[in-house]
């Protein structure tokens, strides 16, 4: 029987050895249950760990903290089993063992599955190359959120992307955006006497005078691939300019791009630009002396979000 401990690593070949002395003990797999649904090893229980519900669903299965259970993920490179047995140990559970190498580990081993082994190679934690061709930008699902500041406060609103393409060859990205100026508005006043105030104040020749200039432009000339290219962190630079007020200069920033499941792909991007370039200077300091409350920080916060369906 084997013997109580914190968190222990099992081989494959010992856990198919416990299997076939039909010793009593718990299998749990961490994964989705869509993932499970597909592919696991015979006798196991699915608990995703990713669902705020895991702890309960362990209790559902058992009570008895003692109980041998061992947990297996995806493979050796991934924190599922790990981030599960540490759950468990926190909530009391003291004989944990994790499966080395997880069900890939299992299945190299040549030990039996059920479900569709090919599965184990469908997904990837790292972004595959890009489908070559024209993309069309979705302005309903696409968005860009502002945020400025000064010392005393934040205010922050979105803006509408009117058009827009984006266009892969060669696993690289280029494209260009359409930005209604007009279409600014603020979030966090809703309700408050200041918010068309602030909103008119933006829209006025102290700001970005959308009488003059109602829309800006931001065309992407090209994009990196990034070394390490995870699917959920940035994992291309992005390279283009922005034309603002009729002034063009250049941004540089990290984007997360990832494919959907429908073919289109999403382009996410945090980053700040400093408005002065495009001659954006009311209240800033390098500029003015003076200001009292009328002072506001040189850099705006960009969030960019862009859904884009293949067009060809």
């Amino acid at each position: 029987m084997p013997q109580v401990n914190l968190i222990t690593e099992i081989s494959p070949e010992k856990l198919q050895s416990w299997i076939e002395e039909d010793i009593n003990f718990l299998l749990i797999d961490t994964l989705a249950p869509e993932y499970h649904e597909r592919v696991h090893i015979p006798q196991a229980q699915n608990c995703c760990v990713f669902q705020v519900t895991f702890p309960n669903r362990i209790e559902e299965i058992t009570t008895d903290k003692h109980t041998p259970m061992v947990l297996y993920g995806a493979n050796a490179g991934t924190m599922d089993a790990q981030s599960a047995a540490e759950k468990l140990h926190r909530s009391g559970y003291e004989n944990i063992y994790i499966l080395a190498g997880g069900i890939e580990g299992w299945r190299d081993a040549g030990l039996p599955l059920q479900g569709d082994a090919a599965a184990l190679d469908e997904e990837t934690q790292h972004l595959q190359p890009l489908q070559e061709g024209r993309y069309l930008v979705d302005p309903t699902k696409s968005s860009v959120v502002w945020a400025g500041r000064n010392p005393a406060s934040r205010h922050y609103g979105n803006i509408v992307i009117s058009a827009g393409e984006l266009r892969v060859k060669k696993n690289e990205v280029s494209g260009d955006l359409h930005i209604d100026m007009n279409s600014i508005t603020n979030i966090n006043l809703e309700g408050d006497e200041l918010q068309p105030v602030l909103v008119s104040h933006l829209k006025s020749d102290d700001f970005f005078d959308t009488d003059l200039y109602p829309s800006a432009q931001f065309e992407i000339s090209g994009s990196t691939p990034l070394e390490e290219n995870y699917r959920t962190s940035p994992n291309f630079g992005i390279q283009g300019r922005l034309n603002l007020k009729r002034k063009w200069a250049d941004l540089i920033f990290p984007a997360t791009i990832n494919r959907l499941d429908d073919g289109s792909l999403t382009l996410e991007a945090h980053f700040d630009i400093d408005r002065t370039r495009w001659g954006v200077i009311y209240g800033s300091t390098r500029f003015f002396k003076h200001l009292g409350m009328h002072l506001v920080f040189d850099h705006l916060s960009i969030e960019l979000r862009l859904v884009a369906e293949k067009n060809n």
